[in-house]
């Protein structure tokens, strides 16, 4: 970690790497939003090679010397487009983590070593400034062909066609690249996919010292309740508001999918973010996945709207209470009339009594964890009563499982 001492401020560089659908997009985008709850400014660096390997680039038509000089392109371009980030960072009056999307060691680990050593001499690089001094902490998270074969997809990504085995290949491949680096961290499929994104948002926190309280306990669950009033600002202590807009997507099959479109942000600078839930019947793991995306894609996307949703306009405010992290969501107009003056607190606790979790300075009537009718599913339908079964379906248990990271 570094500190601007005349800004007195921490810079903190973090590589995301792993194999082929490891939650590489969807971990970015949770700790994104984790960290930006607390203050943090957080620039994530775009993953390079899917960016030219988007422009045609197929790697079955390269030569030998092709891929040389295509491997040596992508290493200087990802170290040009870093520091455009970790400039911005460095000149910051904030406490900054600089996410990057794979790192400098990532392209040796797809070519030969005599290759790679070429391009190393060729630009005069060396592997203790790549690998050991550029960042702070690498997190490698492991593929979901390893371990979670059943939840592996190419989807997501139009740059993957790696099949089960080719994948597995190149997860080995990509961890032994930065082995040798002092703060690497390996985030296994061990547990589920929701626990997975916990627990890489509960290393990364635990190296820049955010206070987690028990958020990330084993048995740690999301607890809701609904608040009559608020008392005035001067009797919060520090807080982040942000204005929060959230829209339901129409999806094909709503019983298992359901997708929405959120827009975040502070003094008309905002950062938008798909989610996708699935699940395959009700006793299955709800799977939510997340990715950052442009304004652009947002505004292409908002044509899929649910007619049977209301845009959703919040007012989010969070804040740190008896080491518990918590999150006050004030809804706004327009909205739904069933929405009018809602105020939901959240906090993640491993408490079995959660009565004496809210602050004793608000006036909170009862907990609402398991009370369908405040999901916001539901708070933004125009007609409940045709969709209690579905919303049922997708929100029980994501209350235990699902985190707004």
């Amino acid at each position: 970690m570094s500190i601007d001492e005349d800004r007195n401020h921490v810079v903190f560089k973090l590589v995301l790497t792993g194999g082929p659908c490891s939650g590489k997009t969807t971990g970015q985008a949770r700790l994104s939003t984790f960290l930006e709850n607390y203050g943090w400014k957080v620039y994530r660096v775009p993953e390079a090679a899917t960016i030219l390997l988007g422009g045609g680039i197929r790697f079955p038509d390269l030569n030998e010397a092709q891929t040389e000089n295509f491997q040596e392109n992508l290493l200087l371009t990802m170290m040009a487009m870093e520091k455009t980030f970790f400039d911005l960072a460095h000149s910051s009056n904030h406490n900054c983590v600089v996410i990057c999307d794979r790192g400098t060691m990532d392209p040796s680990a797809f070519i030969q070593r005599h290759v790679w050593n070429r391009i190393l001499s060729r630009n005069s690089f060396n592997e203790i400034d790549l690998r050991d001094n550029r960042y702070n902490q690498i997190v490698h998270l492991v593929s979901a062909a390893k371990g979670a074969e059943r939840f592996y997809s190419l989807d997501d990504n139009a740059a993957r066609s790696e099949d089960l085995e080719l994948a597995r290949e190149r997860d080995e491949l990509a961890s032994k690249a930065w082995v040798g680096h002092p703060y690497i961290e390996v985030i296994d499929n061990s547990t589920d996919f929701d626990t997975k994104m916990r627990r890489l948002i509960d290393c990364v926190c635990r190296k820049i010292g955010v206070p987690l309280g028990d958020r990330f306990a084993p048995n740690s669950r999301k607890v809701k309740f609904l608040v009559k009033s608020l008392p005035s600002d001067d009797v919060f202590p520090t807080f982040q508001d942000f204005e929060v807009v959230h829209d339901y997507l129409i999806s094909p099959d709503p019983h298992h999918v359901q997708g929405r479109l959120r827009k975040r942000g502070q003094n008309g600078i905002w950062s938008y973010t798909h989610t996708q839930r699935k699940r395959e019947n009700p006793d299955s793991q709800v799977i939510e996945l997340k990715r950052t995306i442009a304004h652009r894609d947002y505004i292409n996307m908002l044509a899929q709207r649910d007619p049977n949703h209301l845009t959703v306009f919040k007012r989010r405010r969070c804040f740190i209470w008896n080491n518990y992290s918590f999150q006050l969501d004030m809804y706004k107009e327009p909205c739904n009339p069933k929405c009018r003056g809602l105020i939901i607190l959240e906090v993640y606790t491993s408490c079995e009594d959660t009565s004496t979790i809210p602050p004793e300075w608000l006036d909170v009537s009862h907990e609402v964890t398991h009370d369908p009718k405040y999901s916001m599913f539901i708070l933004s339908r125009t007609e409940t009563s045709t969709t209690q079964q579905e919303a049922i379906i997708m929100v029980n248990g994501a209350s235990k499982r699902n985190s707004k990271a």
